[in-house]
């Protein structure tokens, strides 16, 4: 029986930040939605071989496929994604302010 590894301060770092991407106080851009998004698939070991191409006329999923395939293209490993994931959170932190007390909610959905 394999005994459960004790999380990396980088995994709960990365968690923490997956938490608080939650409590942004205004929608961030497309653009970086989609790189938070593509970081986040990277990071969490998904493989983008197993997902399904998006339809023709699918234009969102098409955005968040291409941005993911994307960071698969440039080599980043999933520790990689989730130290870039960290750092990216913490930048839109600044520009799009955040509430620790701010009840969770997804990221990019309309209100």
């Amino acid at each position: 029986m394999a005994t459960p590894q004790s999380p990396t301060p980088q995994s709960e770092a990365f968690a923490q930040a997956a938490e608080d991407s939650k409590k942004l106080t205004s929608k961030p851009s497309n653009d970086d939605l989609l790189e938070i998004y593509a970081l986040y698939k990277v990071a969490t070991g998904e493989d983008i071989s197993n997902a399904s191409k998006p339809g023709m006329f699918d234009l969102k999923g098409k955005a968040k496929y291409n941005a993911w395939q994307k960071v698969v293209d440039d080599g980043i490993t999933a520790e990689e994604a989730k130290e870039k994931y960290v750092a990216k959170l913490e930048e839109m932190k600044v520009t799009y302010g955040f509430d620790a007390s701010k009840e969770p909610e997804a990221v990019g959905t309309a209100a």
